[in-house]
């Protein structure tokens, strides 16, 4: 996955490349190791970089625009957790449509949340306005905002606005930015806000999976995120994808690639967004056809959320490729449909006793777990909202799904609502 011509800056990639032949009386139980290896004389020590870990983390937030920068080998989530904890906030405002990991950070931080309802555009969240994180600090009093930018359908959230308001109310600005460490470098970026943000490199450039980057602005910040970092973070790191997040932040930017994705979103009527990387065509209730076609010609789109069909690019996407998709998808005429009303959800903790029970029953009942599509992992149906039949049906056609039981969902005891 190493292409040699943009290694040259690679300083885990060129320790590993380096590295002597050797036998192996150490991890992994492979023994196999050169390029997988563990803690070694000379490669260094991510608990403790003093090296070659060290030099590769102080370029990357020199990229980034941070006061300093942590490889991460455990995806977005483990960031996302230790920025929860080195914020230190204790009232956390962010939308419905967060990352199920935001809501777990949450529960185990024992942050109190403050969820606000998304706005829905061609059945597509939206994302939260200026006013509306205002007005939310201002009646919640919290001390923290988390913006997802841009979410998983490359909506960008307006994070200088959004920076305004955090500093006229004294709250701290974190940034779920998974989806957007392709993003660095440009004014659209989370690091340029935000006091803290991650970047889940694997998934917007060419990353192994699972490898990302949490970030602090501040001195202050960074002494805290450091022991996030420490309590969250694996103790066995992969070197292949701690070398392969370097690369990917130092992997040059494609224009031409970039280009042609902006021309393929028009040339497609594609859903209009901000994210060169994300192509989202709304097909309606013909969707889950296309996706099978698509699947039969050899090609795997990120997601089908039941109505919409999402399309992953990042720069070491081909041209060829993306001429191919156009060829496969230009007779196919996506769809605009009316603006999908916004699902009520009642805010706050509940006591009440739970239980499983069959998808297909729970029309009706109070859902008592957040449950939705994997990926995206936001909730089709959260925590505290009326079950309606679209509900089920959507996470009864998904293929992957998070918060169900074979095909059973939580629901609270108390009688279902049955208006």
């Amino acid at each position: 996955m190493f292409d040699k011509r943009y290694t040259a800056d690679c300083r885990i990639y060129n320790m590993l490349n380096a590295a002597p032949t050797h036998l192996s009386f150490h991890t992994p139980g492979h023994k196999r190791g050169k390029w997988d290896i563990t803690e070694l004389s000379f490669s260094d020590n991510l608990s403790n970089p003093t090296g070659v870990l060290k030099e590769a983390q102080t370029d990357i937030a020199r990229i980034l625009g941070a006061q300093k920068s942590f490889i991460l080998t455990d995806g977005s989530t483990s960031g996302l957790l230790s920025m929860l904890y080195a914020s230190g906030v204790k009232k956390l405002v962010f939308a419905a449509c967060s990352h199920k990991s935001v809501y777990n950070g949450c529960k185990l931080l024992k942050i109190e949340k403050v969820v606000l309802q998304n706005r829905y555009a061609y059945s597509l969240p939206q994302q939260p306005t200026e006013e509306e994180i205002e007005r939310a600090l201002k009646t919640s009093r919290a001390d923290g905002v988390l913006i997802t930018s841009p979410d998983y359908y490359g909506n960008v959230a307006d994070l200088k606005g959004i920076r305004a308001v955090c500093e006229k109310y004294g709250a701290c600005l974190l940034c779920d930015g998974a989806h957007g460490g392709h993003l660095h470098g440009t004014p659209l970026y989370a690091g340029v806000y935000c006091d803290f943000w991650v970047d889940g490199v694997h998934k917007s450039l060419p990353a192994l999976t699972q490898g990302a980057i949490v970030s602090a602005k501040s001195q202050t910040g960074a002494q805290r995120l450091a022991e996030g970092v420490d309590i969250f973070r694996t103790t066995s790191p992969n070197y292949l994808i701690m070398a392969s997040v370097e690369y990917a932040v130092k992997y040059p930017k494609k224009q031409s690639v970039i280009k042609a994705a902006q021309k393929l979103k028009k040339d497609l009527g594609a859903y209009e967004n901000a994210d060169w990387t994300k192509v989202v065509l709304c097909y309606g209730k013909n969707a889950k056809n296309v996706h099978t076609y698509l699947e039969n010609q050899g090609v795997y789109p990120e997601f089908c959320d039941g109505e919409n069909i999402m399309f992953y690019l990042s720069s070491a996407t081909k041209l060829t490729e993306i001429k191919r998709l156009k060829e496969l998808l230009f007779p196919l005429q996506p769809l605009r449909e009316k603006a999908q009303k916004t699902p009520q959800f009642i805010p706050g903790e509940r006591t009440e006793r739970v239980k499983l029970i069959p998808l297909k029953e729970s029309v009706g009942y109070t859902c008592a777990q957040n449950a939705g599509l994997f990926p995206p992992c936001i909730p089709v149906v959260s925590e505290g909202q009326k079950i309606e039949k679209e509900h089920v049906e959507i996470l009864i056609k998904a293929v992957n799904t998070y918060g169900l039981t074979e095909n059973k969902i939580t629901v609270y005891t108390y009688e279902r609502q049955t208006d």
